[in-house]
Formats: structure tokens, sequence, C-alpha cells
């Protein structure tokens, strides 16, 4: 990863403990969303079914920005081009919008808030996340 400065290693550091956060939180959601859908649907058989539904089925839709910007995530963290400091802080401001638990928002916004509400792990995640973006 090239970077423009030096003064780039706090932000890209904050911008990689912010990934893991997500990443950890992104996971317990999908864990947590695969319990659900048992109930209703049956038993999920194998990792790849879970892995098939999660990428196409519209019970799993509303985690879908989260993995989509765990990438973008990515591809900043990896590139081999410069990174600038307004690149990175507009990943922090992106993902203050994205991670927004609201009860009446957006299909994402209230699946997160509906998973919050089931599993105390989410919420302390939550909570991990949320103080990473200085909320």
């Amino acid at each position: 990863m090239a970077t423009t400065s030096t003064s780039l290693d706090p932000a890209l550091q904050r911008l990689r403990t912010l990934r893991l956060a997500i990443l950890r939180l992104h996971k317990a959601m999908l864990d947590s969303e695969r319990v659900l859908y048992e109930q209703f649907h049956g038993r999920i058989r194998t990792n790849s079914e879970f892995f098939q539904l999660v990428i196409s089925d519209d019970w799993f839709s509303w985690l879908r920005p989260i993995s989509q910007f765990v990438v973008k995530i990515d591809d900043v963290i990896f590139s081999k081009e410069p990174v600038t400091l307004d690149h990175v802080n507009a990943l922090l401001d992106e993902a203050r919008v994205l991670l927004q638990p609201a009860e009446n928002g957006t299909t994402l916004e209230k699946g997160y808030f509906r998973s919050i509400q089931r599993d105390p792990n989410i919420a302390l995640m939550h909570a991990d996340v949320a103080e990473l973006l200085g909320r």
C-alpha cells in the first residue's frame, strides 16, 4: 500500500481497526440471521449453501451493503496507488452513515436495529464500532 504521507499512518491504522470491528460485527449479524432463517426454513446443511443464501436470498439482502463497504475499505488499505487522508476520512464518514441502526429506517438500518435488540453481543460490537467512529 502506497501512501502520500506518514501523517496518514494513524488514519490508516484506524481504518484497519474499524475494518476488523466491522468484520466481527458482520459475522455476528450473519450468524444471528442464520438462526432466524433456519427457524423459518429449516436447517442450512453446508457453509456453501449458507454462502449462496447470503449472496442471493432476499432474507440476507439487508447485510450486503456492509459486505460491499468492507470491500471498499480493502480497496484502500491494499491499494498500490497513493492513498490520501481525504479518501480515508471519506470512508470513515461513510461508515458513520452506513452503520446506524434505526427502528424505522432503511432496510439495513431496521435489520441492524433488530439484530442489536435480539443479541447482546451484537449490541456490544456495535458499541465498539460506534466508539471507533467517534460517536
